[in-house]
């Protein structure tokens, strides 16, 4: 039995371990359109301590000069190169540490090749793209012209089931993993959580490769199911949440700047600084702002 100290997600749970490892070069080899056959090849190096709100990243691993560090998201999130950048500087200092390298050596070391992939399978439309940590710097380098001195990129495949085909066929343990997850979102619709995962896995058809060990780690696995999909859930009630904010926020301001173009008429902006701070409950820094537009 597998004893795990943090959270898994079920990619990780499939991916992420020794015991799996013929499904992790079956992933590499899909992704990288390689097609490499030995299992003792594969280094895993997920850390359990590399913590980024809460949730370890997924899966990492080393195979001949190359570093992995593959993720999945059930929530589009653009900061996934900023991530990514952090798991990554972890991985290299125990990468260093663990092969005794000098970093203040007068010789270059030489280091595996970092290849970031998300994996998404959110229930948002999101297709295939490269997101770029430059990204996160644009408004900064558009006032100031400097060039940032770090540079990321991390691609993001669609996994749901029925999407890169192409990809899916060349390894199987991850269109079974995509069908698993489209049909416990289909039961889901009229029963509840744990219903479904368990229907979901009855349901497997039994020439599916990950079958006999998810139902193997049964309870794990539905656990598992109901953390990640609660926590779709919650990370969707928080995006509402904030939508609706904003809405609310833009019809505040669109009536205190038409009320502002009303009283110029008859005001002074001293006038009217007072009136929009009395019936908006506004300080008089926020009030002058409004003078301003």
């Amino acid at each position: 039995m597998i004893n795990h100290k943090h959270k898994d997600r079920l990619f990780s749970f499939i991916f992420g371990n020794e015991e799996n490892k013929r499904w992790t070069l079956s992933l590499y080899n899909a992704v990288s359109h390689s097609c490499h056959t030995n299992l003792e090849d594969i280094q895993i190096t997920t850390m359990d301590d590399v913590i980024y709100m809460g949730m370890k990243n997924d899966v990492s691993f080393i195979i001949t000069n190359i570093m992995n560090i593959y993720e999945q998201q059930s929530t589009f999130n653009p900061n996934m190169p900023l991530r990514k950048l952090m798991y990554a500087a972890r991985l290299y200092d125990k990468y260093i540490h663990d092969n005794k390298l000098n970093i203040y050596s007068t010789s270059l070391l030489q280091l595996p090749v970092p290849k970031l992939v998300t994996f998404y399978n959110g229930q948002t439309n999101k297709d295939d793209m490269v997101l770029e940590l430059a990204d996160a710097f644009k408004e900064n380098i558009e006032m100031s012209g400097i060039t940032p001195d770090i540079s990321v990129k991390v691609r993001m495949i669609n996994i749901n089931y029925g999407r890169n085909k192409e990809l899916q066929e060349a390894c199987k343990p991850l269109s079974e993993y995509a069908w698993f997850i489209e049909n416990i979102r289909k039961y889901r619709k009229t029963m509840d959580l744990e219903t479904a995962v368990g229907k979901t896995l009855d349901d497997m058809p039994d020439n599916f490769e990950i079958k006999q060990f998810l139902i193997g780690n049964r309870a794990e696995v539905t656990q598992m199911c109901i953390t990640e999909y609660n926590e779709e859930e919650t990370m969707q009630m928080f995006k509402e949440e904030g939508r609706k904010e904003g809405i609310e926020k833009g019809r505040k301001e669109g009536k205190i700047l038409g009320a502002v173009e009303i009283l110029r008429t008859f005001n002074s902006n001293d006038e009217i600084k007072k009136i929009i701070m009395e019936k908006y409950h506004l300080t008089e820094s926020d009030a002058e702002k409004y003078l301003l537009l």
